[in-house]
């Protein structure tokens, strides 16, 4: 079974669309004759998954709808549900960068405090979402996880893929989320990622006695037409900034990020000596 693959958080800001669309997939199976249970047989899930996308609580995958289109011969009436639903499962401060990363020929991410979400393997994603307080519903880590390991696919599994540069300081890489298993997990990845030719992993010693990246970190993204973007978050603020100027001198600081820190080569030189320390 599919199960939770395709269940995906619903932020408040997208409560709205997914209420509608649950309705919509209700009335079209009960007008199709089918019980949740013989439409989650169908779909590969149970029929406690199928109430809850009834029900607005969890947002199926874009495959998913469209199988559920073509099983209750809905003739488009759910597969006209993908876009909004997709942008649902963000909230909505990152809904834009979301967007560009699935169209942009560069992304570059500078990376303090946590490994980048695009690099994260699935149980350092289970570990970071663990630790949050007051805790988090089991069922809202399934959905943010499925979210996350979406987010990868629509950057890494496209073509053409685009070049992509991540910065991460030592310490983010020393940090043993989720236990010695995981972080020996997570530098396996890391270094399967890196080795790939459209991308670039970083890494920025403790001992540099300079960083240009002291301000925090960001992302970069550049659109076919060449425009850059510039995210960051803040105390839990998401912004999305479209303002030229902006994006330009972050990628200007960004250059110097990546002069100060090891080359390529010598990051994964270095994440395999962590990982040979495990």
């Amino acid at each position: 079974m599919a199960e939770e693959s395709g269940a995906v958080p619903v932020p408040g800001a997208g409560q709205g669309v997914a209420v509608a669309f649950g309705k919509t997939l209700k009335t079209l199976r009960t007008r199709a004759g089918l019980e949740r249970e013989e439409l989650g047989r169908r779909l590969g899930y149970s029929s406690s998954t199928i109430a809850s996308f009834e029900q607005g609580r969890r947002i199926p995958s874009p495959r998913t709808v469209e199988q559920a289109d073509e099983v209750l011969t809905a003739d488009g009436l759910l597969s006209v549900w993908k876009e909004q639903l997709e942008k649902a499962q963000y909230p909505a401060g990152f809904q834009g960068l979301v967007e560009l990363e699935k169209t942009a020929i560069e992304l570059l991410h500078y990376d303090k405090f946590l490994i980048s979400g695009l690099l994260q393997t699935e149980e350092y994603m289970r570990a970071l979402f663990a630790m949050r307080r007051p805790p988090l519903d089991p069922d809202i880590v399934e959905r943010r996880v499925a979210a996350r390991l979406d987010r990868q696919k629509d950057v890494f599994g496209r073509r053409p893929e685009p070049l992509s540069s991540f910065v991460l300081d030592e310490v983010v890489l020393r940090q043993p989320y989720g236990g010695r298993q995981v972080l020996r997990g997570q530098y396996e990845h890391l270094l399967l990622v890196g080795h790939q030719p459209h991308t670039d992993i970083q890494i920025m010693p403790i001992d540099r006695e300079e960083n240009a990246g002291m301000g925090g970190p960001f992302t970069i993204a550049t659109r076919k037409d060449g425009k850059r973007f510039l995210y960051f978050e803040a105390t839990h603020q998401m912004t999305l900034v479209t303002e030229p100027e902006q994006a330009t001198v972050a990628a200007v600081r960004y250059g110097v990020i990546r002069s100060q820190a090891l080359t390529p080569r010598e990051s994964l030189e270095f994440i395999e000596k962590l990982l040979g320390e495990l």
